[in-house]
């Protein structure tokens, strides 16, 4: 009740008032002889500390390691393509500086590709030889990165190209090649001449350098060859297969479909990095929302560990209850303040999980190399996946679902129990006391 001036009648404490609030959080102190619950609620407390830490810590890595892998798979590709009619208009080159006009727009550049055979050091394996102008190698920030000044220099001079050609550190390696040792490639369809198709042709080339993108697998097939030099020896004189161009922001790809295809015009063709890799796009999407759900359960289990918390609060705390209902409480007030001392629980496990969880996230490369320091353990090879700390990228929007989500479930957790409180009976309460 609240105080009020002589002669009028008290008037009642409204809802979440502080005496509610007060005794909620008393009873959380109580020690055990005193029919607290203190162990109990820090077990809650750290379930749910543990269980958001992880939650954020693994949808952070995930994340981290999807920014990672897609861009160095789309530092190798393109991130919109141009194909059609328009490929072998006679005004191509004014399309392709109208692509390149287009806000957001970084590199334009002309590519063939063509399948191979690549013969070396005894061994044989297939390959695809992309055509590409020297300047367009700089586009590819993780390959034109890898390679020496030597062999940038080197690539594009001569006769049509010359006959220097880059492949990746995996396939040299694979091979047994060293820059400037032969390799020798096969194409199975050959170049036309005034008798026709030749068919089959091989041709020896030198290897002017080896890069490495941060994909095996791309540097395990695909060989860069001047764009001139490859037109001719698949005979493809003056053939492009396909305009490749990478643009400011890939994540939002979709916004400039309509201004590109305005500028490559009707006969145009165009689609975009999550058409060409839709099945690894795919399965990114699924894999992460399968490892939330997951762990959002896991969130939710350590949050059920409250109702028993406070189904024992409930018990201990019966004669009291009987006494507040006698001398005034209402059953909502008892619900309250039950439910708010379940509630605390969940929020203080909620926010230190929310800080140890961006603490990890944060400083997981000091805390890897502390531990590889510790143990003597290389826990993430380098030489294997191209990084030097397993990434970790904190994204808001999960940050603030995962507490959401926290939140709920703790508030969930504490509302059956604290519904039961509010409905003992005083009488059959106090029978026994």
């Amino acid at each position: 009740m609240i105080a009020t001036p002589l002669g009028m009648p008290p008037k009642p404490a409204g809802a979440f008032s502080a005496w509610e609030i007060g005794l909620a959080l008393r009873y959380l102190r109580a020690k055990r002889k005193e029919g607290g619950v203190a162990t109990i609620a820090i077990i809650s407390f750290v379930g749910i500390m543990l269980a958001v830490a992880v939650l954020i810590s693994v949808m952070s890595i995930m994340a981290g390691f999807r920014t990672e892998l897609l861009g160095r798979m789309l530092s190798f590709n393109g991130h919109m393509y141009v194909q059609g009619e328009v490929l072998n208009a006679p005004n191509r080159d004014a399309i392709v500086d109208r692509l390149r006009g287009v806000e957001g727009v970084v590199s334009v550049s002309p590519l063939t590709e063509s399948q191979a055979l690549i013969i070396a050091g005894g061994q044989t394996t297939g390959g695809v030889v992309r055509g590409l102008r020297p300047e367009d190698l700089d586009t590819m920030q993780y390959v034109s990165s890898s390679l020496s000044a030597q062999a940038k220099a080197s690539f594009g001079q001569g006769a049509y190209g010359g006959d220097n050609v880059l492949i990746g550190q995996a396939l040299a390696d694979q091979l047994g090649l060293r820059v400037g040792d032969p390799i020798q490639i096969y194409s199975p369809t050959g170049a036309d001449s005034a008798f026709g198709n030749l068919g089959g042709l091989s041709k020896t080339y030198r290897v002017g350098g080896t890069y490495s993108s941060g994909t095996a697998d791309y540097d395990r097939i695909f060989i860069f060859m001047p764009l001139e030099q490859a037109q001719l020896f698949f005979g493809k004189e003056g053939v492009w297969d396909v305009i490749e161009m990478k643009v400011a922001n890939p994540d939002r790809v979709g916004e400039y479909i309509a201004p590109v295809r305005a500028a490559a015009g009707p006969a145009a063709f165009v689609q975009d990095w999550r058409d060409r890799l839709a099945a690894f796009w795919g399965a990114l999407k699924v894999e992460r929302v399968a490892m939330s759900i997951i762990l959002g359960l896991v969130v939710a289990i350590a949050a059920m560990n409250i109702i028993s918390g406070i189904v024992m609060l409930v018990k201990n705390k019966g004669r009291d209850i009987a006494i507040l209902r006698t001398i005034g409480a209402s059953p909502s007030s008892i619900l309250r303040i039950f439910f708010m001392a379940g509630a605390t629980i969940g929020v203080a496990g909620t926010l230190a999980g929310l800080t140890l969880g961006l603490l990890f996230c944060l400083n997981i490369g000091p805390i890897q190399h502390f531990l590889e320091a510790i143990t003597g353990v290389q826990l993430f090879n380098a030489d294997v996946y191209m990084l030097d700390a397993i990434p970790a990228e904190v994204d808001p929007v999960d940050v603030f679902w995962v507490a959401v989500w926290s939140l709920i479930m703790s508030c969930v957790a504490s509302l059956p129990p604290s519904w039961n409180a509010s409905r003992i009976d005083p009488v059959e309460a106090l029978r026994y006391e």
